[in-house]
């Protein structure tokens, strides 16, 4: 056990509020009498107000109402602190969840008696709505890996702890990477940068050994994550706050424009409501001479465009591909019989 450990250790089993002596502190730390008086001197000099009791049935207690050592968080800061991991519990996947287990423990361990009774049950206190569904922008292109069954493989926990940890000890990463266009994904080596969490999700961002910039891959589609030992060049000027707003989404779109890309001709109107969608927004949008707006982005996926069409209605006409033009006329043809039907009877 390190040091720093051991003495907050010591600090915690003071909490009780009991008499100790320093040969049962040395039994259960396993350590000498001799460091058990070196670590109390050392919580006497962060402030920690100890009371030593002479004699043979004598020890050390903590003053009665002291909380936690004026370096480490006063009341508030340790109640912010065990909010902040109750938030963190309704997230899909949390980094290091056994290590924020532990952390909560602690500081409810060292609260005073009448807040612990509240904030260890935070689930009935504080509540987090789920996202809902989004029907205009299903998940298509890949498939999502599931969670590995007994030791399989990597959980998602696991795979963006390690991805952190690497930021922390300034090493890259190594990981398998499914793709678009193949069946088969790809291994890629990683400088880490950070991570976002949107939309449920958990996104990586990095550099690859052999590109420029920042990269975004989404953690539940990455294998078999591995750290390596040695670091790569980090970007002293990221900055992940520039990320967000979803203008990573830009990149992204830009890229995929290229490879499946999909142009529809709109009305002013239907380009501004687009522009204030979340997805869409970063889309290219093109004034024409007419008055009338391209927009173009990347889809490889018909019915998505499909759908998306008989949601803007009449004014809207795919333009590219032009392939699946005979698809909308064919949907129109299905949806222009049945109203004829009523209008016959």
């Amino acid at each position: 056990m390190q040091r720093f450990d051991r003495i907050l250790g010591m600090l915690l089993f003071l909490r009780s509020g009991q008499i100790v002596s320093a040969s049962e502190l040395a039994r259960h730390f396993t350590i000498s009498t001799r460091t058990v008086y070196r670590d109390l001197e050392t919580l006497s000099l962060l402030g920690v107000p100890l009371y030593a009791e002479r004699g043979r049935e004598g020890g050390f207690q903590l003053l009665e109402g002291y909380f936690l050592p004026p370096l480490m968080f006063t009341q508030n800061e340790a109640v912010a602190v065990l909010l902040g991991l109750a938030l963190q519990k309704n997230l899909r996947v949390t980094p290091f969840p056994t290590e924020a287990l532990m952390a909560e423990k602690k500081l409810l361990a060292a609260l005073p008696e009448r807040l612990r009774a509240v904030l260890a049950k935070t689930e009935n206190v504080i509540g987090v709505e789920q996202l809902p569904e989004d029907i205009f922008h299903p998940e298509t292109g890949f498939t999502t890996k599931k969670e590995p069954e007994g030791n399989a493989g990597l959980n998602e926990s696991d795979i963006i702890s390690i991805f952190f940890q690497a930021i922390l000890e300034g090493k890259q990463v190594a990981f398998q990477y499914p793709s678009r266009r193949k069946q088969q994904g790809y291994e890629i080596q990683v400088t880490p940068y950070g991570l976002f969490w949107d939309r449920n999700h958990w996104y990586l961002v990095g550099r690859p050994s052999n590109r420029s910039g920042a990269w975004t891959w989404r953690s539940d589609r990455i294998i078999d994550i591995r750290p390596l030992k040695h670091g790569g060049t980090t970007l002293d000027e990221f900055d992940i706050r520039e990320m967000l707003g979803r203008s990573w989404l830009k990149d992204a779109i830009t890229q995929w424009s290229q490879q499946a890309p999909v142009k529809i001709l709109l009305s002013p109107r239907q380009a501004e409501r687009l522009q204030q969608d979340w997805y869409y927004r970063h889309a290219r949008f093109e004034q024409l001479e007419n008055g009338q707006i391209m927009m173009t982005f990347g889809e490889s996926d018909a019915t998505i465009v499909l759908e998306l069409l008989r949601w803007l209605g009449p004014e809207a006409e795919l333009i590219e591909p032009r392939v699946w033009r005979a698809k909308v006329r064919e949907d129109l043809q299905q949806m222009l019989t049945k109203y004829d039907s009523d209008h016959q009877s």
